[in-house]
């Protein structure tokens, strides 16, 4: 059904055989930067498409791609074989993008579950980077202790298990459509292992820690209203950061997809200025 499904793009082999879905969009005019998006948790670079456009109607050069695990990319729904493995994939899609003429080191953006491995990506310095927007990033986790036994428990019993992730689709937009059309696309699955969420605790430990080094442009864009990830994350996370190279923008009303909320023209619009400002240090 994948196979049917796959959009204009390529399928990228990694050395373990396994095969991402990529592609790339690329500026009508002049080239003024690239830029790599990760997506979150359970969906598919195929929902990024406006976002994407964004991007390219202002010159940069854009590839998505869909995590391991998820989309149209190869490997089992909602479990990784290990923390480290999301990371090397997206380090290796860097490494294969280096190979065509958008070869500058690229802007990062990471939404929910993306954001926190961009975030992790970028203060481990896995590859050169430009800058680093942060859309909605899982930088913090609301686990209850009920919840934290039985991932205990899971870890050693079953790790690679996926089970119900249990999050409300309901509270990703204030627009029904959004949430209608996520419920409704085959490519989105609501799977998470103990496996991956470990992968994930442990990213956030590494994120915290090594955010006070990171000497990158940093944006974060965080919902106030998330009922997904604790946005306290976020700003534990850019409290952290160097202040001269980072910004932050709260939306107190919008829900978790900031990109796709009834109200994302001032999400776009700060997005915007922000690039703005970059204009003279980002890679032409």
């Amino acid at each position: 059904m994948r196979e049917a499904m796959r959009p204009p793009g390529k399928m990228l082999t990694l050395p373990d055989g396994c095969r991402l879905f990529v592609r790339d969009d690329l500026p009508a005019g002049a080239h003024r930067g690239s830029l790599l998006l990760m997506h979150g948790l359970g969906e598919h670079a195929g929902r990024y498409a406006h976002v994407a456009r964004f991007f390219t109607e202002r010159g940069y050069a854009v590839r998505r791609y869909d995590q391991r695990g998820h989309g149209l990319s190869d490997g089992a729904r909602g479990d990784v074989s290990g923390s480290d493995t999301l990371l090397a994939d997206a380090q290796a899609v860097l490494e294969d993008w280096r190979l065509s003429p958008h070869a500058a080191p690229p802007v990062l953006l990471g939404h929910s579950m993306g954001g926190l491995l961009a975030a992790r990506f970028a203060v481990e310095r896995r590859a050169p980077l430009s800058a680093l927007i942060l859309s909605s990033p899982a930088l913090g986790l609301r686990l209850g202790g009920g919840q934290r036994l039985l991932l205990k428990l899971m870890r050693a019993l079953a790790p690679g298990l996926a089970l119900p992730n249990g999050l409300p689709a309901r509270f990703l937009s204030h627009d029904a459509a959004v949430v209608r059309a996520y419920l409704d696309d085959p490519l989105v699955h609501n799977k998470i292992s103990a496996r991956l969420l470990c992968a994930m605790l442990e990213a956030i430990d590494i994120a915290q820690r090594g955010a006070a080094s990171l000497a990158l442009p940093t944006l974060l864009l965080v919902s106030g209203d998330d009922r997904l990830v604790d946005p306290a994350g976020s700003d534990a996370f850019f409290r952290r950061l160097p202040a001269a190279q980072s910004a932050q923008h709260v939306y107190p009303q919008l829900y978790h997809e900031l990109f796709n909320e009834i109200g994302a023209a001032p999400v776009f619009a700060d997005l915007e200025l922000w690039l703005a400002s970059l204009s003279e240090k980002l890679p032409a």
